[in-house]
């Protein structure tokens, strides 16, 4: 008998038996195997490890859950290269100024870690990234927002209504947030002032207070607001943003003050927070009270560098008043003592001067 021919043919099955292990084990069938009584798709053998994939998100949500805070809360402010890079004339720049507050600020150098730049063009996408930041690339096709828009020109209201469409997009993922406009220092954590009550749907500055948190009387200013992710404001959101169409040469905070007047936050159910001008201020309506000031927002002025020219002074302002209260730690006591802020000459000069509005 051939033994050497009996090995070869036993060597063969064997192969045979261990390619169909295999073949069970680790390849996964479109279809069940007739030979088998029940096969589920896909099978693998028990010491095989089990490979999850976790499907892709787009960058908005990464940088998102990358800013956000636990419950889901994220601070968010829109750069375009007009407020990154300085002028020649310049010594500095409305980001670095807005970054500033929050080294000199109470509390609120922690709050960079839940801050999210949006920038709308590629040197403030580079600046933002130069910065060891939390950044976002907003694309536009065929609008160039890299230059400086002036108040109310077109282009100006254009960024407006991109930014709108955006937050709305936050909102629709579950994300509430601070809106700030980078002319706001923050001179202490909002978070501290603003109502931790869950049932308040939005909380808004104004330009001017009139004394009531509830009333709708109260002019309202976009730059600086904290609200609430819930199928309410996501509804104000997709109506005000609805409306740009409809509200030729209307910027979107007029939009959305038009609509507060005519009964949407009740038609809603919202409810809505008008910010006392004592603890979120600007330069329409100053803070007398620098113990309890919390924003300041360079509103009521027109131009970037006038804008930043007068925020240097609300930061060295700060800076004398918090080496003061160093200096006497008994000064604390008498909180109702008022402090005069240097006049925001800039800015009101800003509306008197020539500038090329056609951007």
């Amino acid at each position: 008998m051939d033994y050497s021919k009996i090995s070869l043919g036993n060597l063969f099955i064997v192969s045979l038996l261990f390619a169909g292990v295999l073949y069970i084990c680790i390849w996964s069938p479109s279809r069940s195997n007739p030979l088998l009584p029940y096969q589920k798709p896909q099978r693998i053998c028990p010491h095989t490890r089990l490979k999850t994939i976790k499907l892709p998100i787009d960058e908005l949500e990464l940088a998102l859950e990358e800013a956000a805070m636990p419950n889901k809360t994220v601070i968010i402010a829109v750069v375009n290269r007009a407020y990154v890079e300085q002028s020649i004339k310049a010594d500095t720049t409305m980001l670095d100024l807005f970054l500033e507050s929050f080294w000199l600020g109470e509390g609120t150098r922690p709050l960079l870690d839940n801050l999210l730049i949006v920038a709308v063009d590629q040197t403030a996408y580079d600046r933002c990234l130069f910065k060891r930041l939390h950044c976002y690339r907003l694309l536009t096709d065929g609008v160039d927002f890299a230059t400086e828009k002036v108040y109310m020109s077109q282009d100006f209201i254009k960024m407006m209504w991109r930014r709108t469409n955006l937050l709305l997009d936050v909102l629709k993922r579950g994300y509430s947030f601070i809106f700030t406009d980078t002319d706001v220092m923050w001179m202490r954590n909002p978070f501290m002032m603003l109502d931790k009550n869950e049932t308040e749907d939005l909380q808004i500055s104004v330009d001017e207070y009139n004394g009531d948190p509830r009333s709708q009387k109260n002019l309202i200013n976009t730059g600086f607001y904290f609200i609430r992710s819930n199928n309410r404001t996501i509804d104000l959101f997709s109506k005000w943003y609805g409306m740009k169409d409809n509200s030729t040469g209307m910027k979107e905070q007029d939009v959305l003050l038009e609509l507060m007047r005519k009964g949407i936050f009740k038609q809603l159910g919202m409810r809505v927070k008008f910010l006392d001008t004592q603890y979120f201020s600007g330069f329409c309506q100053d803070s007398k009270n620098i113990w309890s000031v919390t924003t300041v927002h360079s509103n009521c002025c027109r131009h970037i560098d006038a804008k930043v020219s007068d925020l240097k002074f609300v930061l060295r302002d700060w800076k004398r008043f918090t080496a003061l209260k160093a200096k006497y730690p008994t000064m604390g006591r008498n909180k109702t003592m008022t402090y005069r802020w240097s006049p925001h000459n800039a800015c009101k000069n800003s509306w008197k001067q020539e500038h090329n509005t056609s951007n």
